[in-house]
């Protein structure tokens, strides 16, 4: 019984947290959704072909310096792998997934 007085209270409180910073969490949760947006759309850009930063970079219009953040945060999380290169530049693809 103590655990769901408990779990309650901290439901309140974080209820309580959330409209006292609305605006914050508001902006937070559309930056996360455009981020989430931005890693699906590289992903969509590798899927059938490895492609390097300046490459997704101009199918993507975005800068080359963003994307390499993303595709960095994106290779910490095994979600892209490199797979050579082309040039002077490394060739990332979707990471395989495992059975």
């Amino acid at each position: 019984m103590n655990k769901k007085v408990e779990a309650r209270a901290r439901a309140e409180k974080m209820k309580q947290l959330r409209k006292e910073h609305k605006v914050t969490v508001k902006r937070t949760q559309g930056l996360l959704k455009e981020q989430k947006r931005i890693h699906r759309d590289i992903c969509l850009t590798i899927r059938d072909t490895p492609k390097t930063i300046p490459e997704i970079a101009e199918v993507m219009e975005m800068p080359s310096h963003e994307v390499l953040w993303h595709i960095t945060a994106l290779k910490k999380y095994d979600v892209v792998a490199e797979e050579g290169m082309c040039g002077e530049y490394v060739l990332y693809t979707r990471a395989e997934e495992e059975a």
